[in-house]
């Protein structure tokens, strides 16, 4: 077992079990409570073609029953002692997570290893789940301001995994059966890929005790064999689609920076610049001056090898050009000129308080710790965060905008009423 212990004034801590799961904790005595999280290293850009949404599937399967639970005494175990049980997938990564009081961590604990590591997927539990997975995607359909931005990642992506739902297709999740879900984790859900993240009134001593003890009787898949698929050369594109919709929804945007790239700070400043608020130069200047969209906002993905950034805008049908046409006079705005120090400032300002303010949440903190991590394998403090923010300078925003914002880089995603 290796220690790797941080500076005493901070209140982190990280072990490497020998099995190769990581725990990383943030000890906070003045809170009551703990927000523990399992993350594993794998999401839907991870699965075979034929495996599309089974990432998604596994996430909700494993609520159907364990080794050791039924349904109902899974979520009566959290909820009974007042606590708050979920779970999420994303393109990259899924997380199993428990808020509880601080006196019931060994509870928490035990839910999410039992939930990981001692699945039943019974074969009913599994029909039943296809309808309601196939339930949720047509809730997605019929949410164009979601649909839409499944369109956008099939345009920056293209065919590779990151361009396909979360969800994956009807298709292939009509074809799951339990021996592909038992397969699938066994590849992918192997400790080296996960990492148990607490956040609140933890002693980083006590979770590694348990968490040894709870493994102890598990048996664990071995190895890491995943190499995931390099993504593919950009190629902007366009792509309209009718739908039975009241308001024409439009992406625009392109490949932007990676979540190691060294102007993902300044991205995040120009970003809030754009689209971030209702201060934002595309709210003032589109919704306020003209009153053309109620919902017009910029977005930044950010994952291990790549990135994507773009402007969401729903309008109506016939606005659809004049509105694209003032989002783009925006964009060429930042392209060719300075932004000013007090509008900087305050972009910078508003970027560090979002920082602080989600810190006074146990989740975010653990969803912090468990994504930096999975990401750099170490922990960023805020203060080191706080630094990167304030070391951004108008020039480097001008050319984080130069490099993403020239107009051949667009792509374009319209969804109008049939």
């Amino acid at each position: 077992m290796r220690m790797h212990p941080f500076p005493v004034a901070t209140a982190f801590q990280k072990t490497e079990l020998p099995c190769g799961l990581r725990i990383v904790t943030e000890t906070i005595p003045s809170v009551r409570s703990v927000a523990v999280g399992l993350w594993i290293d794998v999401g839907s850009r991870d699965e075979r073609d034929e495996e599309a949404g089974i990432s998604h599937f596994i996430e909700h399967m494993v609520f159907k029953g364990t080794e050791r639970r039924r349904t109902h005494q899974i979520a009566q175990r959290i909820e009974y002692v007042g606590g708050y049980l979920n779970a999420f997938t994303t393109k990259e990564h899924t997380c199993y997570y428990v808020r509880v009081l601080d006196e019931h961590l060994a509870r928490a604990l035990d839910t999410l290893i039992d939930l990981v590591f001692r699945p039943r997927f019974p074969d009913r539990e599994i029909e039943k789940e296809k309808e309601v997975i196939l339930e949720e995607m047509k809730m997605y359909e019929d949410t164009p301001d979601e649909y839409i931005f499944d369109l956008f990642e099939a345009v920056i992506y293209g065919e590779h995994p990151l361009g396909r739902p979360i969800v994956g297709r009807a298709e292939t999740v009509r074809a799951f059966n339990r021996a592909m879900l038992v397969d699938f984790m066994m590849r992918q859900y192997t400790p080296f890929r996960m990492v148990l993240a607490a956040a609140g009134n933890v002693v980083h001593e006590r979770v590694v005790t348990l968490a040894a003890r709870l493994l102890r009787d598990v048996a664990l898949p071995a190895g890491d064999q995943r190499v995931r698929l390099p993504v593919p050369a950009y190629q902007p594109a366009k792509r309209l689609e009718q739908r039975a919709v009241q308001q024409a929804h439009v992406v625009l945007g392109g490949r932007g920076y990676d979540m190691h790239h060294p102007w993902r700070a300044a991205l995040m400043v120009l970003n809030t610049l754009l689209g971030g608020g209702m201060s934002s130069r595309l709210n003032q200047n589109i919704r306020e001056r003209y009153g053309y969209c109620y919902n017009i906002y910029s977005f930044v993905n950010l994952h291990s090898d790549t990135g994507d950034w773009g402007v969401y805008m729903a309008t109506d049908p016939g606005r659809v050009e004049r509105v694209v046409a003032l989002v783009e006079r925006e964009l060429d705005r930042l392209v060719r000129e300075p932004v000013g120090q007090r509008v900087l400032t305050q972009a910078k300002n508003q970027v560090k308080g979002s920082l602080m303010l989600g810190q006074e949440n146990m989740s975010n903190r653990m969803m912090r710790l468990g994504r930096q991590e999975l990401y750099f394998g170490r922990y960023y403090s805020l203060d080191e965060a706080l630094a990167e923010v304030d070391a951004v300078n108008a020039a480097l925003v001008q050319e984080v905008a130069k490099a993403l914002f020239a107009a051949p880089l667009f792509s374009r995603v319209v969804l109008l009423p049939k």
